[in-house]
């Protein structure tokens, strides 16, 4: 199995490329006579599906930020398409599960087709892999998920490619997922990281770079990969200074709500719902984020500096969920808080998040590595720096289908350049947290060793102590949280002091 999938690029010809399922012929002509011409119902609900995949095939668009707009303006219909709850759980199932186990299932349509994968257009294999997972990934019996798939692509594709669908699907029905897995996965024995590819739906350098930052043996990378395949929790946070996590729970139902499991100030929404429609949301006191960043922030705030304790710098604030948390814990204390963000767009994010904190802080549109602001103004900094975002594959799955290995080169430099930024800018004395959402070594321990090397003058703090009662925080100083072991994203931590 390559890298990458093998999937023909987004480029779309008009002429078919769909090829012929593998052993089917052309139909012969058996004198039957043709049945009326029917018209293709339009199925609300796979169509949505098949709406979002295409934008984030098409335009590199995320699906976390494309399916809400399109279930918002499906619920805002009348007539008979008019959406409920159930209709936007399956639509949210079916464009999330395709994405997560995409590559699974190109490997398992590639073997009932007599042709690359590369040569079916892209559409087509997006209504293939709905159905795939319809057919091995959820409850939908098989015959309702071929027909709906089928309809489907009559809707958005034609009779004529409609046809190659049904072939190709009747095809996948003939077997449930395991069955699929062990034709189309090679041994592990043989290849360990294919076989994980394959099984776990990841391409193979995202999984042999996660099993170097996790080490170990097989049943931890596999827990790994399972993780970032389940569907995350909601989690909320009540912002410090204008909520708490009691209040928090009580606004929401009880049945669904849970504490954090680490973060004093988590709730989880077990059951899912809509964030949106929480009173402490509108209004700003809570907001959506996961329990990772949250014990990041906390942990740079609980991090002991010498002398004063006045002034905090959020340095990449965007968009505002780290920025919140900090100015309300600085706010407390009698600190101020600057949040700085290089996207304009981006800064207003983070002004939106920070508005109504009950302490003074700024919010300015700068470059972290040509900061405003004078060196050793800070007596604590947060960089958390842009990365390539392995660490949030459960709820970006299509992340891992657009990530390549020489992304790490391009985000090197920029990330080393912040990390000196921050150590500049903290007084000798205080203390900087150097953050990714990426577990990847080449983002995290290397960024952190190398600028060290250089700058000589600052030490590691050991940052598991600044995480109290989170297990399983590794050898230290630093600190790497796991969705299978923590039930966070894999976020990266490392506190420095500067010493010089």
């Amino acid at each position: 199995m390559n890298d990458q999938p093998n999937r023909r690029p987004r480029t779309q010809g008009k002429s078919g490329g769909q090829g012929k399922p593998a052993s089917q012929g052309r139909p012969g002509n058996s004198g039957k006579p043709h049945k009326p011409y029917r018209r293709p119902q339009k199925d609300p609900v796979r169509f949505l599906a098949f709406e979002a995949l295409r934008a984030v095939d098409e335009r590199d668009a995320y699906a976390n930020l494309v399916l809400p707009p399109l279930l918002r303006k499906a619920r805002e219909q009348e007539g008979p398409e008019k959406f409920d709850a159930r209709d936007a759980a399956l639509a949210t199932e079916l464009v999330y599960g395709t994405l997560r186990r995409q590559g699974t299932y190109d490997a398992i349509v590639a073997a009932c087709i007599d042709r690359p994968l590369r040569e079916v257009d892209p559409p087509v294999l997006d209504v293939l892999n709905l159905g795939v997972h319809q057919l091995l990934g959820t409850r939908i019996p098989s015959h309702a998920a071929v027909s709906a798939s089928v309809e489907l692509a009559r809707v958005v594709l034609g009779d004529g490619r409609a046809k190659f669908v049904n072939a190709v699907l009747r095809k996948v029905a003939r077997d449930d997922l395991d069955g699929w897995l062990e034709k189309v996965a090679p041994p592990y024995d043989e290849d360990p990281e294919d076989h994980l590819a394959v099984v776990h739906s990841h391409p193979r350098w995202v999984v042999s770079s996660l099993w170097d930052s996790l080490g170990g043996g097989r049943a931890g990378i596999e827990d790994l990969l399972e993780a970032d395949n389940e569907r995350p929790e909601v989690t909320l946070v009540a912002r410090p200074g204008r909520s708490t996590a009691a209040e928090l729970l009580d606004s929401v139902d009880p049945d669904s709500a849970l504490p954090g499991r680490w973060s004093p100030y988590a709730v989880r929404l077990s059951e899912g719902g809509e964030p949106g429609s929480l009173e402490l949301v509108r209004e700003g006191r809570a907001g959506v984020q996961d329990e990772g960043s949250q014990l990041v922030a906390l942990a740079l705030a609980n991090a002991p500096v010498e002398g004063s304790d006045t002034k905090w710098l959020d340095g990449c604030a965007g968009p505002g969920g780290k920025a919140a948390m900090l100015a309300g814990l600085a706010a407390e204390r009698g600190a101020v808080l600057l949040a700085a963000e290089k996207q304009p767009h981006r800064a207003r994010l983070v002004s939106q998040a920070l508005a109504g904190n009950p302490g003074p802080y700024q919010v300015v549109a700068a470059d972290g590595t040509r900061p405003p602001w004078r060196p050793g103004s800070f007596d604590r900094v947060l960089m958390d720096v842009p990365c390539t975002g392995l660490g949030a594959l459960r709820r970006r799955p299509e992340a891992r289908w657009r990530r390549r290995p020489e992304d790490l080169e391009g985000f090197a430099p920029l990330q080393r350049a912040l990390l000196r930024t921050a150590l500049e800018s903290v007084r000798v004395g205080g203390v900087v947290g150097y953050a990714t959402c990426s577990p990847h070594l080449a983002e995290t321990r290397a960024v952190v060793d190398d600028v060290l090397k250089q700058w000589g003058d600052a030490e590691l703090v050991d940052a598991r102590d600044l995480m109290p009662g989170v297990p399983a925080l590794g050898d230290g100083p630093d600190v790497q949280l796991w969705p299978h072991l923590h039930g966070t994203d894999a976020m990266y931590l490392a506190v420095i002091r500067r010493t010089g």
